[in-house]
């Protein structure tokens, strides 16, 4: 059984209660969106570490913080934040993870196969065709929207385990998917004190802090 692991974004009791629930497994999928934005940054980084044996790709989220940039301007502060807590190897390491892993008839990325931004929704949507183009297998497992679903799309399952860290469906419990070994994939949810998350994360202080918390608090996105 492989457990799946998308977008921690450093909340370490959520990861914590994730493992505790999942209980013994043979393997690990690190769905990408480790660290950035939790108020663990360094703590939950080294948890994942331990978990072995397991295949990583890369996020958005480490994308920026192995660049110590992103184009928006406003999340400059919490990036500097994350890599700092990292160390400038580790920062550093997160950006040459591969955007896609292969493994048997699963294709692993963040996002899609073409973007670690660009990805698919529970409902499909105009690009999507794009994004599959070239894509021969029989699983994709990818994540970024935070939204768990699980869909075919021209002869291909698209599966979302949705978001460990920052759920993004209403429900604010910690949200993961295992793989048996016959192929099935469960998709599950465990409670943590996400109230707790949030205050830490709100305690660095900011608006991209306030904005994290609410999200941790809420499950969801405010409108702009």
């Amino acid at each position: 059984m492989q457990l799946c692991l998308y977008d921690v974004h450093g909340n370490l009791p959520a990861l914590e209660a994730v493992l505790d629930d999942a209980g013994p497994v043979d393997g690990y999928v690190m769905g990408g969106d480790y660290v950035l934005f939790g108020g663990w940054p360094g703590e939950t980084m080294a948890r994942l570490r331990e978990l072995t044996p397991a295949v990583w790709v890369r996020g958005n989220c480490d994308r920026w913080t192995a660049d110590r940039e992103s184009e928006h301007e406003s999340l400059a502060p919490a990036i500097e934040l994350t890599a700092a807590e990292l160390g400038d190897d580790a920062a550093a390491e997160l950006g040459t993870l591969p955007l896609t892993v292969e493994d048997g008839a699963t294709l692993i990325c963040h996002a899609s196969p073409v973007s670690d931004e660009r990805s698919f929704f529970p409902a499909p949507r105009d690009d999507e065709a794009e994004l599959l183009a070239g894509v021969t297998v029989r699983r994709l497992l990818f994540g970024h929207t935070h939204l768990p679903f699980v869909r075919v799309a021209d002869g291909i399952e698209l599966v979302n385990p949705g978001s460990v860290g920052t759920p993004l469906d209403g429900d604010p419990r910690a949200a993961y998917a295992v793989i048996h070994d016959d192929g099935r994939v469960e998709h599950r949810r465990v409670e943590y004190d996400h109230r707790a998350s949030a205050a830490k994360v709100r305690a660095f202080g900011g608006e991209w802090a306030e904005v994290i918390a609410r999200r941790i608090e809420r499950a969801e996105v405010e409108p702009s």
